[in-house]
């Protein structure tokens, strides 16, 4: 198992690698289809962000993303594994990875929108709630969590 940068060609694959992985919390296909455009990776994306590929067996399982909001700041922007990778140690490699990769960095904290069902596991990690915004699904809330470091 590996981690390393994507390539802009990995776009589709990630694409849906994240779809599937949102729809593991049981939200429909049609509720899938109305997020397509916040759930599409482009290659554009991928050559402008920094990305980063879980790849197990030349099989890329997960990936990463996170987006730098000014020097003090960085956005983990992405987090996704593929359903059957779920609970089983692979979403905490992943967080390990990233804040390994960013240690060197000035950053002073850490922010990202949690999916409300992995909200536990960011806390797991050493995130806190510090708010929560109402999604386009009625009395659905995304968790606003961070990291100082």
């Amino acid at each position: 198992m590996i981690i390393q940068k994507a390539n802009i060609t990995d776009n589709e694959i990630l694409t849906a690698i994240t779809k599937k992985s949102k729809a593991y919390w049981g939200y429909s296909a049609e509720q899938i289809q109305k997020w397509d455009k916040n759930l599409t990776i482009s290659q554009d994306y991928i050559r402008d962000q920094n990305v980063f590929k879980l790849v197990d067996n030349d099989f890329i399982v997960g990936y990463y993303s996170y987006v730098f909001k000014n020097e003090k700041v960085i956005e983990l922007d992405n987090l996704f594994i593929l359903p059957e990778y779920i609970g089983k140690g692979f979403g905490k490699h992943l967080v390990l990875d990233f804040l390994n990769r960013i240690k060197e960095e000035k950053t002073e904290r850490i922010i990202l929108d949690s999916e409300p069902n992995a909200e536990e596991f960011y806390s797991k990690m050493g995130f806190v709630k510090i708010g929560e915004f109402e999604t386009s699904i009625k009395n659905r809330f995304m968790p606003i969590m961070e990291m100082k470091l």
